[in-house]
C-alpha cells in the first residue's frame, strides 16, 4: 500500500500514450496529479503493439473528433520529439493502388484529405516505383501524404511520462482502478478513486484506460451503451539487415481497417501487418497461424519481394475500437473518439469525470491533441489552471551508445566503464545504458521495461544471449533476489529455483 499523499487535484487512470500526454501537458500547471497504471510498467497495452504510424489525417471522416484530433495532433509531434528526445521520421505515407478500380478509389481519399486540411496528392505508378523500388510493379498509382511518417511509440510514451514525473506528477504502477469515490452529500459528485493501493481523493478523475475505458465509464453510470471491442492485429518484424523500406505503404483501405501495410520503423526494421480480428478477450494478444498467413498474403500484394525467412519476430496488439457516434449528428459515423466531460449519469447530475474512450487508430497521432483538448475542457468548467514558473518542457536525452561516434563512445567509456561492456550484441546495448534506465525517473525494473527503453533483445537473437546478463544486472541494481526478476511483472519470473548453493569465501 502507498502511504504517501492521498489528496490530489486530478487522478489519471491509464498509462498508454494518451495518459502519458495528458500527464505531461497537465504537469505544466500548479496541480497535484496522481497517475495510476495497473501493469508493472507504462506503455504495455495498445500503445505497446501497433504500427507506430504518424497518420496525416486524410482518411478520417470529416466532421468527426478523429479527424480533428488527428490533424491537430500530427502537427505537434516535431516539437514534442525535439523537447522530449524521442525519434520520429516524416518519411511520408502512401496508399498504393493496384489496378484501375483502386486507382479511382484514391480520389475519394484525396478529397477527404483536402476537406480535413491535409496535404495530399495522387502520384503515378511510375513515380511510386521510383520512390519505393520494392513496391509491386502492378501499382497503378498512389496517394502521397508528406506529413505522415513513423515514430517510436514506446519512446514517446516513456519520454512524456518521465517529463510529467520530473515536473511533479506522482506515478503509481501496479495500481488498478477499482471504483470511484463519491461525495456522501452529493451522490453525483466524484471525489476520487478507489484503487488496489488504497483510496485517493481528487476533484477530477480522467479516464484514459484504453481497452478498459468502457468499464471505467460504466462504474460512473455513464454511456451504458458504449462498448469497446478489442480488435486484434498481428504483425511480422523483418530483419533490418535483410530488407529495407524507406516509407509507409498502405493498401486501399476497407470499411473495417486501413489494411495490411508494409512500413519502415524508426529503428530500421520493416514491419508488416496488421490484420483486423474482433475478439472478446482484452488480454488475448496471441498470434495465430491463420492470422499470420492473412498478414503475409496481404503484404505480398504490396511488396512481392518479401521473404518470410527474413522475419525475426511476430507479435499481436489490440486496438480499443468503440461504438460512439460522432458528436455532430449530421455525421453518420459510429466509431468516433470520446473526449468529454459528461454531465449526466444513472446517478443524475455528474461532476468530476473526464472520459477519453474509443481511442483507436489514429489515437497515437492524436494523443497530444487530446491532451490539449482536456486542458480546454477543464478551463471551460472554470478550473483554475495556473502555470508553474519552474515547469520544464525538456526531457534530457540519455546516451545511446550505438548512435555515438567512436570518439564519443571512447569518452563515455572513460567516464563510466560500464558503457564499455556490451550486453546485447545484436543491438549494441551496453551495461551503462541498462543501469541508466533502471535508475531513470520511471525506473525500468523488468526485462521488458529495459527492452522498450533500449531496444535490447529485438535483433536476430531476440534476447537469447542477453537475458541472463540482464537478470543479473537487475538483481544487483534493484537489490533483489534474482528469483524475483521478471519479464513483465509478477508471474513472469525467469528463474524458478536455485540449482546449486553458492560457495562462501
Amino acid at each position: 500500500m502507498h502511504t504517501q499523499q492521498t489528496d490530489y487535484d486530478i487522478i489519471i487512470v491509464g498509462a498508454g500514450i494518451v495518459g502519458a500526454m495528458v500527464a505531461r501537458f497537465l504537469s505544466r500547471y500548479d496541480l497535484r496529479i496522481l497517475w495510476v497504471e495497473k501493469d508493472a510498467d507504462i506503455c504495455t497495452g495498445a500503445t505497446a503493439a501497433n504500427s507506430a504510424i504518424l497518420h496525416g489525417g486524410y482518411d478520417a471522416v470529416p466532421g468527426t473528433l478523429k479527424a480533428a484530433m488527428n490533424v491537430r495532433g500530427n502537427a505537434m509531434w516535431d516539437q514534442l520529439a525535439e523537447e522530449l528526445h524521442f525519434s520520429i521520421d516524416r518519411c511520408g505515407t502512401y496508399v498504393v493502388a493496384v489496378g484501375e478500380d483502386e486507382r479511382l478509389a484514391l480520389s475519394e481519399l484525396e478529397a477527404r484529405g483536402k476537406v480535413n486540411g491535409v496535404p495530399v496528392e495522387i502520384i503515378s505508378g511510375d513515380t511510386m516505383r521510383s520512390r519505393e523500388p520494392k513496391v509491386t510493379p502492378e501499382t497503378s498509382g498512389a496517394l502521397y501524404c508528406p506529413t505522415g511518417g513513423v515514430c517510436d511509440p514506446w519512446g514517446a510514451t516513456l519520454a512524456a511520462g518521465e517529463n510529467a514525473v520530473s515536473n511533479g506528477v506522482t506515478l503509481f504502477r501496479r495500481t488498478t482502478f477499482e471504483d470511484f469515490l463519491w461525495d456522501p452529500d452529493d451522490p453525483g459528485r466524484i471525489v476520487g478513486a478507489r484503487t488496489s493501493q488504497g483510496d485517493f481523493r481528487a476533484r477530477w478523475v480522467i479516464n484514459a484506460a484504453g481497452l478498459y475505458a468502457d468499464g471505467v465509464m460504466h462504474k460512473a453510470g455513464v454511456r451504458p451503451e458504449f462498448k469497446i471491442t478489442p480488435r486484434r492485429g498481428e504483425y511480422y518484424v523483418i530483419d533490418r539487415n535483410r530488407f529495407e523500406m524507406h516509407s509507409v505503404l498502405f493498401p486501399v483501405p476497407s470499411k473495417i481497417s486501413k489494411g495490411i501495410l508494409v512500413t519502415t520503423t524508426v529503428h530500421g526494421n520493416t514491419i508488416v501487418g496488421p490484420n483486423a480480428e474482433e475478439i472478446d478477450d482484452k488480454e488475448d494478444t496471441a498470434v495465430t497461424a491463420e492470422g499470420l498467413r492473412e498478414v503475409w498474403d496481404g503484404a505480398l500484394k504490396l511488396v512481392p519481394d518479401l521473404a518470410v525467412r527474413d522475419a525475426i519476430a511476430v507479435f499481436a496488439g489490440l486496438r480499443p475500437g468503440g461504438n460512439a457516434p460522432a458528436p455532430n449528428p449530421a455525421v453518420d459515423y459510429h466509431k468516433d473518439f470520446i473526449v468529454e466531460i459528461p454531465t449526466t449519469s444513472s446517478r443524475g447530475a455528474l461532476r468530476g469525470l473526464i472520459n477519453l474512450g474509443g481511442i483507436e487508430s489514429p489515437g497515437l497521432t492524436a494523443a497530444p491533441a487530446i491532451a490539449l483538448r482536456v486542458i480546454e475542457l477543464l478551463r471551460d468548467t472554470g478550473e483554475p489552471l495556473r502555470e508553474k514558473r519552474d515547469w520544464n518542457p525538456i526531457r534530457p536525452a540519455r546516451p545511446v551508445f550505438r548512435h555515438l561516434s567512436h570518439a564519443e563512445q571512447a569518452e563515455l567509456v572513460q567516464h563510466d566503464p560500464r558503457y564499455g561492456r556490451i550486453i546485447c550484441r545484436c543491438e549494441y546495448v551496453t551495461e551503462g545504458e541498462i543501469v541508466a534506465e533502471i535508475h531513470a525517473p520511471i525506473p525500468a525494473d523488468t526485462y521488458d521495461a529495459i527492452k522498450r527503453r533500449t531496444w535490447l533483445g529485438t535483433g536476430r537473437c531476440q534476447g537469447a544471449f542477453d537475458m541472463p546478463r540482464v537478470t543479473e544486472i537487475l538483481a544487483r541494481e534493484l537489490g533483489c533476489d534474482p528469483l524475483d526478476v521478471s519479464k513483465k511483472g509478477t508471474g513472469s519470473e525467469f528463474l524458478t529455483r536455485r540449482t546449486k548453493a553458492l560457495e562462501e569465501d
